[in-house]
């Protein structure tokens, strides 16, 4: 069983890779979550949670699922430097975005609802910054 599921997996050296599917996997989750109900978005944003709307959840949802998408293509390509760029990128505009809100609209506070996707964009901004140069040969 686990040979037959192996296939599916990334097939590269170091755990980067899987890591970004790990991650791809919990944002179609989290995107379907707030497709379903508020609750989990109002968390993050529990200063505020009057301001997380149907909508606001609904357009939340949508970037979740394109910043998945990016980084589950990011780990079956990990070499492409584009990919791994823009992969990079997506995990720059989250800790933007979440960093805002907690420092500048004040709308959340350093609850665990905000700090899960602050510690999985920077783990993952370093890492991928630390690792470039093994998997992007220029």
């Amino acid at each position: 069983m686990l040979g037959a599921l192996s296939s599916y997996l990334p097939q590269t050296e170091g755990l980067l890779a899987y890591w970004q599917l790990i991650v791809a996997a919990a944002a179609l989750f989290n995107s379907a979550q707030n497709f379903a109900t508020l609750s989990l978005t109002r968390r993050i944003y529990n200063v505020k949670p009057a301001n997380v709307t149907a909508l606001q959840a609904r357009t939340f949802a949508v970037w979740t699922l394109a910043s998945a998408v990016v980084r589950a293509y990011a780990a079956y390509n990990i070499h492409d430097k584009t990919i791994y760029d823009i992969a990079m990128f997506t995990y720059l505009i989250a800790f933007g975005h979440f960093s805002s809100e907690w420092l500048i609209f004040r709308t959340a506070s350093l609850n665990p609802g905000l700090l899960s996707p602050v510690i999985v964009s920077t783990t993952s901004l370093i890492w991928m910054f630390n690792q470039y140069s093994f998997y992007i040969k220029s």
